[in-house]
């Protein structure tokens, strides 16, 4: 059974951490939900995948953050959690016991978008929400299943109701230098090797949206490997599902990768 650990006091402002049984992997898996950044969708998402890698021998980090639409998320809050969440990792890992791995993010639909910009917070400007202290311990790697990458192009198309809107409070032409921070897309890539999984079939967050974002990341020589097959939205976080297993492929290479 996993064990809880707040980082703040909203009910929102927690991480499950799932250790196996036997540990296989050095790695740490950071799960990052989706559900386009909204209250209706929460932590129950990334169970079944902790869950399933526990069972592989991998370590997982749950992370739960204030989320739209009723949740007392947005910005800046999400943006908050999500980076007090993972910081949060290092005294969990210490109250367990546990020695640290590779920190590898494993994010789906508006989770990506959470994680690619997680791993880009060393870039961002000192004071800026959610930016990284000096010396502290950052990601390193993203697995994006289905990621929204691209938060200007998802307000664009008006996804799911302008759902980027609504986590922003804003338009990027109302407040520019709050877009900018937020979007991975929209300044330079961060470092981190990443892997894109996204789905030919996906009706959520379209693979046109993918193939632009890894054509720009792989341009402005970003370490992307972009990933498409044949597929939906929920294969990625399906387990048993083709996608979910080229998920855990991707994550176990990332991991193996810092780890060697």
């Amino acid at each position: 059974m996993p064990t809880r650990h707040p980082y703040g006091e909203h009910a929102s402002q927690y991480a499950e951490l799932w250790v196996p049984d036997h540990r296989v992997h050095p790695l740490i898996a950071i799960i990052i939900h989706g559900g386009f950044w909204r209250q209706a969708y929460g932590a129950e998402l990334g169970r079944p995948l902790a869950a399933d890698l526990a069972e592989r021998g991998i370590t997982s980090w749950n992370l739960e953050y204030r989320r739209t639409a009723g949740g007392d998320g947005g910005q800046p809050e999400t943006f908050l959690d999500v980076a007090a969440g993972i910081d949060a990792l290092d005294v969990a890992l210490a109250t367990a016991g546990l020695p640290d791995g590779p920190r590898i993010a494993l994010g789906h639909s508006a989770g990506g978008h959470l994680a690619l910009w997680a791993a880009g917070r060393s870039m961002l400007p000192e004071g800026a929400p959610g930016s990284q202290a000096r010396g502290s311990r950052g990601l390193d790697g993203v697995v994006s299943q289905a990621g929204v990458l691209d938060l200007h192009l998802a307000h664009t198309m008006g996804l799911s109701n302008d759902a980027a809107g609504e986590l922003m409070g804003s338009t990027p032409e109302s407040d520019p230098a709050a877009w900018q921070l937020a979007d991975p897309a929209a300044g330079e890539p961060a470092t981190v090797p990443m892997v894109m999984l996204h789905g030919r079939q996906d009706v959520n967050v379209p693979v046109s949206m993918a193939r632009s974002f890894a054509r720009r990341a792989r341009e402005a020589g970003a370490p992307v490997s972009y990933r498409e097959f044949d597929g939906d939205h929920y294969g990625v976080i399906t387990p048993g599902d083709p996608a979910w297993e080229a998920s855990v492929e991707a994550l176990l290479e990332l991991g193996g990768a810092v780890a060697g």
